[in-house]
């Protein structure tokens, strides 16, 4: 489903604003495990109410046509499925990394997600393991889950884990787009 509304910042003057606010350099180590010395602090946009909107504003146009439920992963992916779920018009569920023992048990907060067509939202994938286990456990609760929309792609077309369960990774930013 396309977004009606246009993007206040172009693509290119967003992706800069993302590099100069986001992209830190050092030693740092990522939720993979793997070394890095960029670093994309995806909580400074997230917090940037100006850049969440236009970042949202771009990936509504991402989000396929057949989606029900956008689905924002713990904790990164909740504010930009909120942004997203605001621009499309679309309802949210927000994932867990594991459903609750208490309360609901519930896994996905939100829209309900089981028979309906629902795009995953993530922050920044590097090798997307965590979308890959969070599609396969919405899966086992009924949802159609083939697509993974993510801000920034730090794969480098290399997620083993989202190929396997035949997911379809789309995303606003490659590494590159930020260097």
């Amino acid at each position: 489903m396309a977004a009606d509304i246009e993007p206040r910042i172009d693509r290119a003057t967003l992706a800069a604003r993302v590099r100069e606010l986001c992209r830190l350099t050092g030693d740092f180590t990522l939720r993979s495990g793997q070394g890095t010395s960029t670093y994309f602090d995806k909580y400074l946009f997230e917090a940037d109410p100006e850049l969440l909107t236009a970042i949202a504003g771009h990936m509504a146009r991402l989000v396929p046509d057949a989606t029900e439920v956008v689905a924002g992963l713990e904790l990164g992916g909740v504010p930009v499925a909120t942004a997203i779920s605001l621009a499309t018009g679309i309802p949210a569920a927000f994932v867990r990394k594991e459903a609750k023992t208490y309360g609901t048990a519930k896994l996905a907060e939100g829209a309900d997600v089981a028979g309906r067509h629902v795009l995953i939202i993530e922050d920044v994938i590097t090798t997307g393991g965590q979308a890959a286990a969070s599609a396969a456990q919405l899966r086992e609760r009924g949802a159609t889950v083939d697509t993974v929309l993510c801000v920034v792609d730090r794969s480098g077309a290399n997620h083993p884990g989202l190929d396997a369960l035949n997911l379809t990774l789309r995303s606003l930013f490659i590494s590159d787009d930020l260097s």
